[in-house]
């Protein structure tokens, strides 16, 4: 009996001190840990722009990197929190895939930093697709345009049903947004209601406009071909960037971008107000 006993509290001791030096060889990693959910969490794509190659959660989260800057065209700028990418024409920074997103995004968010100043027709982000799958070859997109005082602002999803255009305009404009300051913009699109929600920091746009009756989205991963920051889903050819040539469906972001996130679930106001009030 007394064996057992100092067998069992040998064994506790052995784990205690696994445990202990575990918790030792794990150095505090800022916010970054928590912000990164683990593998099947809602937080599907996470880019904060601060990039170091020695910290994958300081990029993204489920093993997809940017190791900023060195392997993206982009450069590096103060951001709303830490560094930021400088969007620029013709350049972007393209992931093979944005994790899980596609399939498991029924509902979803998307939330981002921006600072924009140029008015022109530009895509802060786009999902490509085969020009076989919509004419748009894209899946998904986000852009800005018209001026600074009746800012437009477009959000293109097509799934496996259908496809709907979210928009801000006239009447409904995103005001203040082009005025070369940071701006928290998130989109939340609840397939419980089939409405999206523009916030524009921190605060709920008064139009939310609906894909009547769509529920649940349900995008196609094997349509997809990648994600873009920073540009829409089609490509410049080498003969039309030496012309200096622009296209509503190709242009890239001019301005800053940071603290990119991709959600497969509809987040709270109180969460995006998390968000936006300790700039993630």
């Amino acid at each position: 009996m007394k064996n057992k006993i100092f067998k069992i509290f040998g064994a506790l001791s052995i784990s205690f001190l696994m445990f202990s030096c575990q918790n030792l060889d794990r150095p505090e990693l800022g916010d970054y840990p928590k912000d990164a959910n683990q593998p099947g969490g809602p937080l599907k794509f996470y880019v904060a722009f601060d990039g170091t190659t020695s910290n994958p959660l300081m990029n993204a989260v489920d093993s997809i990197r940017a190791k900023f800057p060195s392997d993206n065209p982009l450069a590096s700028i103060d951001g709303a929190k830490g560094k930021a990418a400088q969007g620029a024409n013709y350049k972007y920074i393209k992931y093979s895939s944005a994790n899980d997103f596609a399939k498991e995004a029924k509902s979803f968010s998307l939330s981002v930093w921006v600072k924009k100043g140029e008015l022109k027709t530009d895509h802060i982000f786009s999902m490509p697709a085969p020009s076989s799958y919509h004419w748009s070859a894209a899946s998904m997109f986000l852009l800005t345009e018209g001026t600074a005082a009746q800012p437009v602002v477009k959000f293109f999803v097509k799934d496996k049903t259908s496809e709907k255009w979210f928009e801000w305009t006239g009447a409904n404009a995103v005001t203040g947004l082009y005025d070369n300051n940071w701006h928290h913009l998130a989109f939340v699109y609840d397939a419980g209601t089939s409405k999206m929600t523009l916030y524009k920091d921190g605060v709920a746009h008064t139009n939310a406009p609906e894909w009547t009756g769509h529920g649940n989205v349900v995008l196609e991963p094997t349509k997809i071909t990648g994600l873009k920051i920073g540009a829409g889903p089609q490509e410049f050819t080498a003969q039309q960037v030496s012309q200096g040539a622009s296209d509503w469906l190709k242009n890239s972001w001019n301005g800053g971008i940071d603290q990119f996130r991709l959600y497969a679930t509809a987040l709270t106001a109180a969460e995006v107000n998390t968000l936006y009030t300790k700039k993630k």
